[in-house]
């Protein structure tokens, strides 16, 4: 089984390096493509009008100037020469990716191009707590429960247009209530932009959030995180608000 995996914290994010560790309990065959430089926030994107560059690491270890979007092409349609991977890994994002984060997420996007290109792929987050923030992420809570979990997803099936959400909790392993298959929820938190000024007075802005306190949706992703539970969330590539359909070619012819 050959697997390729991404990320879209950079090529030098700890996360990465888990998922690494992670993917090498399952086989030998292991490519990383991930991006040169942090890519949070960038979803779906395309480098359309710049060059992609590549750094060679090692023989299987490759740095794109780019998104987790162009990683994944890079890796399946160039550094592979088009010989596709079995399985596409994203991750292991540093924070999770719950309900509107999927929309915003490269991390979560660099597992929909792989099943873009009809390879099953599994994006992976671990959330970290307000106290201990980013810095202080709990990595053996993903790094000892994935294999497995992986590992079941994997003999199950992964359906054809479908990209497996997984989230582990803010927790140590032990503390793990179970896994939970949910739906996307969600948190409702705002977009702000936060305006600063620098040395000289000159304006300069942030893309901030306004957070605000929901009660979990029963059965969705935002719940099982809340209660210790590992989240796994089918996500269909289809957009499509099937409910809508009929009523609007109605209201509309």
């Amino acid at each position: 089984m050959r697997i390729l995996i991404t990320n879209d914290d950079g090529i030098h994010a700890p996360g990465l390096a888990v998922l690494e560790r992670i993917a090498k309990t399952l086989t030998d065959d292991v490519f990383v493509v991930a991006p040169e430089y942090d890519q949070s926030g960038v979803a779906h994107s395309l480098s359309l009008n710049d060059p992609l560059r590549l750094r060679k690491i090692s023989e299987r270890h490759f740095a794109v100037k780019g998104t987790p979007t162009d990683c994944v092409i890079m890796g399946a349609r160039r550094i592979l020469d088009g010989a596709k991977p079995d399985v596409i890994l994203s991750g292991v994002n540093c924070g999770q990716n719950v309900a509107e984060d999927v929309i915003y997420s490269g991390t979560i996007a660099g597992a929909m191009e792989g099943v873009i290109l009809g390879v099953p792929s599994i994006a992976l987050s671990q959330a970290y707590g307000p106290a201990t923030g980013r810095e202080g992420a709990n990595w053996s809570c993903a790094e000892t429960l994935a294999p497995a979990l992986i590992a079941k997803i994997l003999a199950e099936g992964v359906p054809a247009n479908v990209v497996m959400n997984v989230n582990f909790p803010a927790c140590e392993p032990q503390e793990v209530r179970g896994v939970a298959v949910t739906v996307q929820g969600r948190r409702g938190y705002l977009v702000n932009v936060d305006a600063r000024a620098d040395g000289r007075g000159n304006p300069y802005y942030w893309i901030a959030f306004d957070r605000h306190h929901l009660t979990p949706g029963e059965g969705t992703d935002v719940e099982a995180m809340a209660q210790n539970f590992i989240s796994v969330t089918p996500l269909r590539l289809d957009l499509t608000d099937e409910a809508s359909v009929a009523r609007y070619a109605q209201a509309l012819r």
